[in-house]
């Protein structure tokens, strides 16, 4: 959905904005491959787990990119919960490393992101997240800063869509828009773009049982297309 990613309840927008990790109430875990631009060396692997603990959900992933002489991970751990009644907050703490083969130092952050979602009414959520909002001064290594606002309207029950905003400290503002269409009881399609990289987006989900499939591609104006797979399941 172009990106689309932190207003809408789902398994991986919970990791995008840790508050709507507050309406996944049932154990699941997922894994996604990347493969970016058709490079391998650039592929990206996720693997992730929410669990419902009392009152919030906690949620664990992993993240790793590169190869062999070149290698980036991400740990994150998140919890998000309702903080009254139309509106639901959560934060996540993540550690970043990043490894090169020859004289070339490992580099290690630690950092945080959290996020708000607030339901002015049963058809519009807003969402807000912020990802390390804090000064590059008392780290070693950089870490861009953002700050993403978006609105999503769920227009019938079939059909949703959204737009979002994101300002970074390392580019100029990036808007997203995008949608989500159930055509069949168990079958959606999306669409979407961003203006980052003059990017469009299309893809597929499909719910088997307790299994869900999603399949997505987006385009680069220079580098060509990106395409993605996961797995999530559910244990009701």
């Amino acid at each position: 959905m172009g990106s689309v990613s932190i207003m809408k309840a789902g398994f991986w927008p919970s990791f995008n904005n840790q508050a709507l990790l507050a309406y996944n109430r049932t154990f699941s875990a997922g894994i996604d491959y990347q493969n970016r631009f058709n490079i391998s060396e650039l592929g990206i692997r996720t693997a992730g787990v929410v669990i419902p603990a009392g009152k919030t959900s906690v949620g664990i992933i992993y993240s790793h990119a590169g190869y062999s002489e070149f290698r980036r991970e991400m740990t994150g751990i998140a919890c998000g919960l309702n903080l009254l009644e139309n509106i639901a907050g959560g934060v996540q703490v993540e550690y970043f490393s990043e490894r090169a083969s020859g004289e070339y130092q490992r580099k290690q952050s630690l950092t945080f992101e959290a996020g708000l979602s607030i339901r002015p009414s049963e058809t519009i959520t807003i969402g807000i997240h912020t990802f390390n909002p804090l000064p590059n001064s008392i780290r070693k290594a950089y870490l861009p800063s953002s700050l993403t606002a978006g609105l999503g309207i769920e227009l019938n029950k079939a059909l949703f869509a959204g737009a979002e905003a994101e300002m970074s400290s390392e580019d100029k503002l990036v808007l997203r828009t995008g949608f989500e269409y159930q055509t069949i009881e168990n079958l959606w399609l999306r669409g979407g773009f961003s203006t980052e990289n003059t990017s469009f987006s299309f893809g597929l989900g499909y719910l088997f049982k307790s299994l869900k499939l999603d399949l997505s591609f987006s385009t680069h104006e220079k580098l060509g297309l990106t395409s993605s797979a996961s797995i999530v399941f559910k244990i009701r």
